[in-house]
């Protein structure tokens, strides 16, 4: 009986892991790719140089990540400090959907990818405010990914007193291990605007004076630190004729915090609701959510341009497109993976009513 029990506690708490809170299961699963639990480069001061991945950091001194600087042989310092590291990205990971996890620190950062602000939390001085109770996780485009070459992180961190530095976590570059994988990816730069037109949405409309960004991405980390409202995504593409004969569905990604998702001029889909009055801070949950919408017949253009423009609401602190995955896929393979996911959550069902029945 006790291993009776033994099996289907553990086997709960697999299968628990793989659901997630929103009931999609194997929706949260991830599997690291790289431990960066190790020793890291490290200078104190602060010097927006040190972001640059040529930069010469072989005289700096190394400290263990994670933990805090204090217990590495800097006690009482509160400050600027930097953290670098170098790693070998493999070919392979420019395919999967891929994120940071940085785990806790205290208080204040800003991370670099190969020289590309990729996340940031908590505000420096001037306007000091702590993230020391946040953890860390921030998407990486797999654009600026160094296939089989040297990467560099960097992290710019300042305390303001007490434990600083990178101080908790399960370090590493993870890969979302079970999401919907895209039949066809979409560019990994696009272009954006703040503000609110009806315009945008259009697949005439002229939008080369736009910014250039990345996707997925949060706005913050390309020049629009606390930024609250309306913005606009648009991408232009192309589909092959191949797929003339699928039904399509659209890869958004999880957007913060909601969206109106236009393919060519037409709407094929929203999640949430777009205030007409600026909203600060909600209780709501759709920023969790995955993007997914139908594309009607006769919307996509093959084998010529392709618009697709995401008008955007941002409540507080992260907004835009930050999390994949990103493209379009059709609705066999969708279905197919949901599919799975149910008889995965199903054979566990069966599993614990045979051990306790």
């Amino acid at each position: 009986m006790k291993s009776g029990f033994l099996t289907a506690f553990l086997a709960g708490l697999l299968y628990l892991s793989l659901v997630g809170s929103s009931g999609n299961a194997m929706a949260d699963d991830t599997h690291r790719l790289y431990n960066l639990c190790r020793d890291w480069k490290f200078e104190l001061g602060d010097n927006q140089r040190w972001a640059d991945p040529k930069f010469d950091d072989s005289r700096w001194s190394e400290i263990e990540v994670p933990s805090s600087w204090e217990e590495e042989g800097y006690p009482g310092y509160d400050g600027y400090a930097w953290y670098r590291i170098h790693f070998t990205a493999l070919s392979d990971w420019e395919s999967n959907d891929l994120f940071l996890d940085l785990g806790a620190v205290d208080d204040v950062d800003e991370t670099y990818l190969n020289g590309q602000l990729i996340g940031t939390m908590g505000g420096f001085p001037p306007n000091y405010s702590t993230a020391y109770n946040f953890s860390r996780h921030y998407p990486i485009p797999y654009d600026l990914l160094r296939p089989n070459g040297d990467n560099v992180i960097a992290v710019r961190v300042y305390d303001n007193q007490g434990s600083g530095g990178i101080i908790s976590g399960r370090i590493g570059i993870y890969e979302n291990r079970y999401s919907v994988d895209s039949d066809l990816r979409l560019p990994a730069v696009w272009k954006f605007k703040t503000g609110d037109e009806a315009e945008w949405k259009e697949e005439s409309y002229d939008d080369k004076d736009w910014k250039n960004v990345r996707v997925p991405a949060y706005w913050e980390t390309q020049g629009f630190r606390d930024y609250d409202g309306y913005a606009w995504y648009r991408v232009k593409f192309k589909v092959p004729s191949s797929f003339s004969e699928q039904d399509l569905i659209a890869l958004v990604g999880k957007i913060d915090d909601f969206d109106e998702t236009y393919l060519n001029g037409v709407r094929i889909g929203h999640t949430g609701y777009m205030p007409t009055t600026p909203v600060r801070r909600t209780d709501s949950d759709e920023y969790t959510q995955l993007r997914a919408y139908m594309i009607p017949s006769g919307v996509v253009h093959f084998d010529k341009d392709n618009v697709l423009a995401v008008r955007v609401y941002d409540c507080w602190q992260g907004g835009g497109l930050y999390e994949g995955p990103i493209g379009l896929v059709t609705r066999q393979h969708y279905a197919k993976y949901h599919r799975a996911v149910r008889n995965f959550g199903r054979w566990f069902e069966d599993l614990i009513d045979r051990i306790f029945n």
